[in-house]
């Protein structure tokens, strides 16, 4: 028995989907029914007997009185070979898969694979069906289109639309800057041997600008920081005197009123006797009381200007009585009128507290503050008193003051015999408030005259515009 690959091949029974033979069957016994000699084992070869041999009796499958084989569905015949394509003549479906008989055991002569190892050095083809004998390359499906529609596999996509052309802008009087049309003009450097070697090159060379001026124009810019509400309220405050209150409030002043283009004024709010009026040259003998007494007749800055000083920085001074008697008199209340008339016409407000926190005018001063700054001494009794100062105001509902107050300690000698260390001072004021800076000695501002930012050192100059340029991000807040 032969099969279609032409090779000669035996099984046992019910491995094979031949055709079963139609018949006539022959009864057991009946001499026509050709004989054989049995099987000698599972896989041996069967070999033909003589007409004369016997032959045991015949019973198995294919006997019409004989059941059918277990797992086989009567009248369906054998599985077909695997790895064999079904007849399309015999009638049976090729997705039918029959459980194996367990009657026997796996044929020894048939590898795992029927035969058919895989081929070594080539990986199996996932990309196509592997029920065909043939490679089919698979259609090419394209994205489906924006209308919604199906795409058909054999649809090609649509062409992309025509980017439109770059519409350039128009040529306006806008476009006609400085630096389009003079591409030589450039700013000379501010100072050091960068502007000597400009001068002494007809500005031929040009190097660029050092760190310190690069510093220094982001601080020019920082202080230069437009007000968000219109109108900003700094007071500068002391627990102790002689500290340099009044005098950090005139430096403070002085260097906004010279960076800024708007209108600065400091008011002087001491109780008793302020020294603000000393720091400037004074253009009228009016005092705040005066402006507190005449507010509604003011309704212009011209009004205004009559009852202020003005410093060559630019920045008005607003001074306070010099009887102490009358002094005693401007309270809280009388603080708070005179502030809502300045803020009409004034940028920034900077007021010059007078020694403690309990006098009259204080209460005031603290309900309209939108920034706090705190001076003290690098001394022990001096940082003490400061602390104190931020501890009462903690306790009066003032904590807002404080986390965004700016702590300066006030003419520190670059070559003292002090032992106090300003490194751990500076910490302690840091932990609680948002900034600190230090003010160096210089003997213009100890003389206690009128304060002239040209004369101050270079060093002190700097600290102010560092203290300025603090103040100055704090100018962007809400009014609180």
């Amino acid at each position: 028995m032969t099969t279609n690959n032409d090779t000669p091949q035996v099984s046992g029974e019910d491995t094979h989907d031949y055709p079963q033979d139609p018949g006539p069957y022959a009864e057991p016994g009946d001499e026509a029914f050709p004989p054989f000699r049995g099987w000698a084992g599972w896989g041996d070869r069967v070999e033909p007997i003589a007409p004369d041999d016997d032959h045991p009796p015949w019973s198995g499958p294919g006997r019409p009185d004989h059941p059918p084989a277990p797992g086989y569905p009567p009248g369906r015949g054998q599985a077909r070979s695997p790895g064999y394509p079904q007849d399309p003549g015999t009638g049976y479906p090729s997705n039918v898969r029959y459980p194996p008989d367990r009657s026997y055991g796996p044929a020894v002569s048939y590898g795992p694979g029927l035969g058919y190892a895989p081929e070594a050095g080539y990986p199996p083809d996932h990309g196509y069906p592997a029920d065909l004998g043939f490679s089919v390359p698979r259609p090419t499906r394209f994205p489906p289109p924006p209308d919604g529609r199906r795409a058909r596999w054999d649809e090609e996509p649509a062409a992309a639309p025509h980017a439109a052309e770059p519409e350039y802008a128009r040529e306006t009087s806008d476009s006609l800057t400085t630096e389009s049309l003079l591409h030589g003009k450039r700013a000379a450097p501010g100072s050091g041997w960068r502007r000597s070697v400009y001068r002494a090159t007809g500005g031929l060379l040009r190097f660029g600008e050092s760190a310190a001026e690069m510093r220094r124009r982001d601080l020019i810019n920082r202080v230069r920081t437009p007000v968000a509400g219109g109108h900003h309220r700094v007071a500068v405050l002391s627990l102790k005197g002689g500290v340099g209150k009044t005098t950090t409030a005139v430096g403070l002043g002085a260097t906004l009123a010279t960076l800024r283009g708007d209108r600065v004024i400091a008011v002087d709010a001491n109780p008793d006797r302020g020294t603000l009026s000393d720091k400037v040259r004074l253009e009228t003998a009016a005092t705040i009381r005066d402006l507190l007494n005449e507010r509604d007749q003011v309704s212009r800055y011209a009004d205004v200007r009559a009852f202020t000083s003005q410093m060559p920085s630019r920045l008005e001074v607003l001074a306070s009585d010099r009887d102490p008697a009358v002094s005693v008199a401007f309270g809280a209340e009388d603080y708070c009128a005179v502030a809502r008339v300045l803020e009409h016409f004034y940028s920034v407000c900077i007021t010059d507290c007078g020694t403690g926190l309990l006098h009259s005018a204080m209460a005031g001063v603290l309900r309209l503050a939108d920034q706090m700054i705190l001076v003290s001494s690098p001394s022990v009794d001096g940082a003490r008193s400061a602390s104190a100062t931020l501890d009462w105001l903690e306790a009066h509902h003032c904590g807002d003051l404080v986390r965004n107050g700016v702590v300066v300690l006030s003419a520190i000698r670059p070559k003292s015999k002090s032992t106090v260390d300003l490194d751990r001072l500076e910490h302690h004021f840091a932990s609680r408030c948002r900034a600190v800076t230090r003010i160096p000695y210089d003997s213009h501002l100890e003389e206690g005259a009128e304060v002239e930012l040209d004369l101050l050192g270079g060093d002190t100059a700097e600290a102010y515009l560092a203290l300025a340029a603090v103040v100055g991000d704090g100018l962007a807040w809400p009014r609180r």
